[in-house]
């Protein structure tokens, strides 16, 4: 009876462990990226981005046209662009710790707007409240801020 028991104790815990890592496997995309739809259109979205963001002390160094890196080579997937968003002191403060400078992969922070095949024009980034979380010390402080001022950027185009 105690093997038994055994058994079954350790194949629904192993069970368990399995169900449990298959719902976060399966909830990781939606909690890593954040997508809210726009109010405008893709030109606009961008332009009040750019201005926004330049009101609030931000760069935006480059707007990359995807739909225009792939079309040459015939393909047409609509219009999406990549929008670089940079703020200096943000930046500054990662780059001047070596231990900090793990994240400058995610440097400067972006944002991706993109048409829908029916028309909508949606607004995507990744979820820096929730990394920054994992990281700790000044990177987790300067990417919580960042992210709170991504957000009031973007707060002007999002539905």
């Amino acid at each position: 009876m105690t093997k038994k028991l055994i058994v079954t104790g350790i194949g629904g815990f192993v069970l368990g462990v399995g169900a449990m890592m298959l719902t976060a496997f399966s909830a990781a995309p939606k909690l890593m990226i954040v997508e809210d739809d726009s109010r405008y259109t893709f030109e606009e979205t961008i332009e009040i981005v750019e201005t926004t963001a330049a009101e609030h002390g931000w760069k935006v160094p480059t707007v990359h046209m995807l739909h225009d890196a792939v079309a040459p080579y015939g393909y047409d997937v609509g219009r999406v662009a990549v929008v670089e968003l940079c703020q200096p002191h943000h930046a500054a403060k990662i780059l001047a710790e070596d231990r900090a400078k793990l994240v400058t992969s995610l440097m400067p922070c972006r944002i991706s707007v993109y048409e829908t095949g029916d028309g909508r024009v949606v607004v995507s980034r990744m979820n820096t409240q929730l990394m920054a979380q994992a990281f700790g010390g000044t990177i987790a402080k300067v990417m919580a801020d960042a992210t709170e001022e991504n957000e009031t950027i973007l707060k002007g185009v999002l539905n």
